[in-house]
């Protein structure tokens, strides 16, 4: 089967992975095999899809609609794999295949153009924050799920290694000041989706909103909304307000979802600050500068 993969996620993997691991090469072998063994009909390639997995629309042999997934290893898909079962359906999308395939999910339907973030921004925030509280479940005690203190670990060490402007230093430094802080001691250890936001959330049918591509985590609630504190960054940073809104915002999603205000404070910026530092790393200075101002105000 001919297919061009998505731009957007050809340019994401090249960013992540610059020499190359030769997934995107073996990626149209994969999608015909999955395709096939499990005879199912492609209705067409998500684009502009997501920037880390090939989304697909489908149907399975009863006609049933589905989606079809394909992830490189480092995208951590099995992992995905496991939380979407402990959830079971519940605030998120549907696992239809529970049985382990390499980098390949087949996942429930939902309206893959309808996100949460086509409501007002008011709105928006609430079922989003809605749907990101059900998802803060226990952990299975026997879990594999990466730590909230492993990762940021793992991302602090290349924060540390970035060079950069004395502006851009003071704020690595005050987020990695504020990490160390909020590892040393957390409330509580749950399982996150890892990468929430509003265009993670999509409309279904059996339910109104469902999360979709995690990048699941274990650790604090406070980690999980810090990235829904930035969405929409870029009509914060145009508006005259921004600075207060964002203040606002950290501590009306604080209160509604019980989180502590300051915890939730030091992780959005932490959170911030990694993804500005590493924009500016691969080549995209406008997303970097936008993040990097945003976390100025916090």
């Amino acid at each position: 089967m001919a297919f061009e993969p998505p731009r957007r996620l050809v340019r994401a993997l090249g960013e992540s992975a610059p020499d190359g691991d030769g997934w995107l090469e073996r990626l149209p072998e994969a999608v015909e095999q999955a395709v096939a063994s499990r005879e199912l009909a492609v209705e067409r390639v998500q684009v502009p899809g997501g920037r880390s997995s090939l989304v697909m629309l489908v149907r399975r042999p009863d006609g049933t609609p589905a989606v079809l997934k394909l992830a490189p290893p480092r995208a951590r898909p099995e992992s995905e794999r496991a939380a979407l079962a402990q959830w079971g359906g519940l605030g998120a999308v549907q696992l239809l295949e529970p049985a382990v395939t390499e980098g390949v999910l087949v996942l429930e339907r939902l309206h893959p153009d309808v996100s949460v973030r086509s409501l007002p921004e008011a709105k928006a925030l609430l079922e989003a924050a809605g749907t990101l509280r059900r998802l803060w479940v226990e952990p299975p005690g026997d879990h594999v799920f990466e730590t909230v203190a492993e990762r940021t670990a793992r991302q602090a060490v290349v924060m540390r290694g970035a060079s950069a402007s004395a502006e851009v230093v003071g704020l690595v430094d005050a987020a990695l000041a504020a990490r160390e802080e909020l590892v040393a001691a957390p409330p509580e250890q749950r399982l996150l989706h890892g990468t929430f936001r509003q265009s993670k959330v999509l409309a279904g049918e059996r339910t109104p909103w469902l999360a979709v591509g995690p990048d699941p985590v274990v650790g604090e609630c406070a980690f999980d909304l810090a990235r829904l504190v930035r969405d929409r960054v870029e009509d914060l940073i145009a508006s005259p307000s921004g600075a207060a809104t964002t203040r606002r915002r950290v501590k009306r999603l604080a209160e509604s979802l019980d989180v502590d205000q300051e915890r939730l404070r030091g992780w959005t910026l932490f959170r911030a600050v990694e993804s500005g530092v590493r924009a500016l790393r691969v080549g995209r200075p406008r997303d970097g500068e936008l993040l990097l101002e945003f976390a100025g105000w916090l």
